[in-house]
């Protein structure tokens, strides 16, 4: 996917091959200006070792491609900053980790959300949340203040009806029917969403499982504004702040869209996932 750690490094590693070559330098060419072992060059041009501000000025000082070096510096602070282990940001227990996104919510006017395969926080029932991160809590080894942690995450769907702010939500069919606790968690879950699809600030499309398909994509994503973008792995949460890097999601945001159902539609869908359910 785009934006991720690795991808986004060896980016920047052809960005600087580019340079190099457009100066018209072998790597021990350039190695040798810059008073650097060859092996340097490869390691920095390949992502497997990032490059610091200073060895970013000093590439494009010898490629006289000095011009360059403050977007590529730019480029290399996102790339450092987009990768942040859970356990690190968790560490703090769950509630803490749940209260250090409200500032984000409460900012945005404009939120943008994929997800394949969970109910996105702003639309799950407190039973759901929990039933969401009991087991995860216990996988990461993190403090059981699961109620507390709720709390927060309820208490930040106030956002829903505070303000002008506008969600666009698409949730991949599979969502309707991944089981999250027990039965009735998740028909209560699934009530939730039919209420929600009625909200005024709240747009939801579905995206059926047997729908045309002309974007491929495997993780889910939030969009805030057209600011910034999360994504998140079983290990890390990845932010991505560069313009460019978010065209790519709002455009595949777009495109995923077109595969989507809406309305009485998506209602519909919704109705046939409560019905298997419960066969009423």
């Amino acid at each position: 996917m785009p934006g991720q750690p690795q991808e986004a490094r060896l980016a920047l590693g052809a960005r600087l091959r580019e340079i190099r070559l457009d100066a018209g330098l072998t790597a021990r060419d350039l190695a040798g200006r810059a008073g650097w072992h060859f092996t340097k060059i490869s390691k920095l041009e390949h992502g497997t070792r990032p490059p610091s501000r200073d060895d970013i000025r000093a590439w494009c000082l010898h490629c006289q491609a000095e011009d360059q070096a403050p977007d590529l510096i730019a480029v290399a602070r996102s790339v450092d900053a987009m990768y942040t282990e859970w356990r690190r940001k968790m560490r703090s227990g769950l509630k803490h980790f749940q209260d250090s996104y409200l500032p984000l919510y409460e900012e945005s006017t404009l939120f943008r959300a994929y997800e394949t395969t969970f109910v996105p926080d702003l639309l799950a029932t407190a039973s759901y949340t929990a039933a969401v991160l009991r087991p995860w809590a216990e996988l990461m080894s993190l403090p059981a203040d699961i109620e507390s942690a709720v709390a927060a995450r309820m208490q930040r769907q106030n956002v829903l009806y505070a303000g002008t702010r506008h969600f666009d939500v698409l949730l991949e069919e599979q969502v309707l029917r991944t089981h999250v606790g027990d039965a009735d968690v998740m028909a209560g879950q699934l009530d939730r969403l039919m209420a929600m699809a009625s909200v005024p600030s709240v747009r939801m499309g579905i995206i059926p499982a047997r729908a045309p398909r002309t974007a491929m994509i495997h993780s889910s994503f939030w969009i805030f504004d057209d600011t910034r973008v999360q994504v998140e792995t079983p290990s890390a949460l990845l932010v991505v702040t560069q313009p460019a890097e978010i065209s790519i999601y709002t455009q595949i945001f777009e495109v995923l869209q077109r595969s989507a159902v809406y309305g009485r539609n998506a209602r519909g869908l919704i109705g046939d996932a409560l019905h298997e359910l419960t066969g009423d």
